[in-house]
């Protein structure tokens, strides 16, 4: 099988690794890819915000699956001509991917679905909005409604704080969700979909915050770990019963069926699980620690998922074990980064490439904020950490940070589910 995945991030990373793995691939291709993903596939330059210009590629190269990676084509709608094109698409249709291009419409679809979630309400003009704050906090939780790469979300219990951000955001022409706070830890749970079918993986935890104990602003992510030895055993049955299901069925009842990975983003408080986001695509960070975990071949499952036969695909099958994931970060992430520095370490075994290309004399340089991706796997979480953090201190990158305690408490046994 011929495969083309579409983005350039340490996820695509981790999806080729895995495809690579899948004895029924027989090529691979990336578009754009990076430094990392070139020493697995073919490299195709591309631009991920015209739908077309996939579709054309998959044509041109002969692919006979296509996974589309990050979430800015598949909300522009790129996996709708690669389908026209009769080539199948792991990746949910324009449509559909509005679970997360409109948070305003992810809302309404968990409302319909009778999904617990966040008490939420939309701004989209100044007048309104000092009213509206006030019937929320005093922790408040200011989102853009749009993509806004992991970084557009202020939680906070100040409400000058809390009013800045979503001034900053309407001021951009950009609509603002409030919504009321959640308790409890957060845990993120992929489930792959054929419009009908769930199939979830593996269960996991990412860290937002640029510092160590949840300090400093949001993130696209700093690390994540999986699986979670907090959570109660029924988690992903519950979650997949009264969450996922409930709004795949909603969308197919809305004519927009959901076919590819649907991301709940979860808060899992004193009053069971609710959402604190859909996702229309893979996490990163998390998705390179489950994958590390994953022992079902990759290729086989997206096919199914592409041709609605998920009902037919075989249980998954995972390694024992833990996995852990560190972000290495360039100098002033998340604010304007760092770029052009060389990276020492970075073709060893369990890194994996982000903002990365390699120079005319073959070296690697960084190109954007999030630089690498350190994956370490381990017995349990503590062995799992101890491998991550050996490998993330072979590598070397001026200016660079990443976070120490990533899995820490959980590893400690600290993490716990309120009551």
């Amino acid at each position: 099988m011929r495969v083309l995945v579409i983005g350039s991030g340490a996820r695509e990373h981790a999806l080729l690794l895995a495809l690579s793995k899948d004895p029924a691939v027989t090529a691979l291709a990336c578009a754009p890819g990076n430094a990392g993903t070139a020493g697995l596939a073919e490299v195709y330059g591309i631009d991920l915000a015209d739908p077309g210009a996939v579709a054309a590629l998959a044509k041109e190269w002969g692919a006979e699956l296509v996974v589309v990676g990050p979430e800015t084509p598949l909300v522009l709608g790129a996996a709708d001509p690669v389908r026209s094109a009769g080539i199948p698409c792991f990746g949910p249709a324009k449509e559909a991917a509005r679970i997360e291009g409109s948070k305003a419409f992810a809302k309404d679809v968990m409302r319909a679905a009778g999904v617990a979630t966040a008490r939420s309400e939309t701004v989209d003009t100044p007048a309104r909005l000092d009213a509206a704050l006030r019937r929320f906090g005093p922790t408040w939780v200011v989102k853009d409604d749009g993509l806004a790469a992991g970084k557009g979300v202020v939680v906070t219990k100040d409400y000058d704080v809390a009013r800045a951000h979503a001034m900053h955001l309407l001021d951009g022409g950009h609509p603002v969700l409030l919504e009321s706070f959640l308790d409890g830890p957060e845990a993120s749970l992929f489930c792959v979909v054929d419009g009908t079918t769930v199939v979830p993986l593996l269960p996991a935890q990412d860290f937002k915050r640029v510092g160590d104990n949840d300090a400093g602003p949001n993130t696209g992510g700093m690390g994540a770990y999986s699986p979670l030895p907090w959570a109660p055993d029924d988690l992903v049955d519950q979650v997949v019963a009264e969450i996922v299901q409930p709004v795949v069925d909603e969308l197919a009842r809305r004519g927009t069926p959901f076919s590819g990975l649907l991301y709940a983003g979860l808060a899992l408080t004193s009053e069971g699980p609710q959402v604190i986001e859909f996702n229309c695509r893979f996490g990163d960070p998390e998705t390179q620690a489950v994958l590390a975990l994953l022992r079902t071949p990759l290729a086989g499952l997206f096919l199914a998922a592409a041709e609605g036969r998920l009902a037919e695909h075989p249980p998954l099958e995972w390694e024992p074990g833990a996995a852990v994931t560190v972000v290495l970060a360039a100098e002033g992430y998340p604010g304007r980064p760092r770029t052009g520095d060389v990276i020492a370490g970075s073709e060893a075994e369990g890194v994996l490439h982000a903002g990365t290309r390699r120079r005319e004399d073959g070296a690697v340089v960084s190109t954007g904020g999030r630089v690498l991706s350190v994956v370490g796997t381990g017995p349990d979480l503590e062995a799992a950490r101890a491998d991550a953090y050996r490998r993330i201190g072979a590598v070397h990158l001026t200016g660079s940070h990443h976070r120490t305690d990533i899995a820490l408490r959980a590893a400690r046994g600290e993490v716990h589910v309120p009551n």
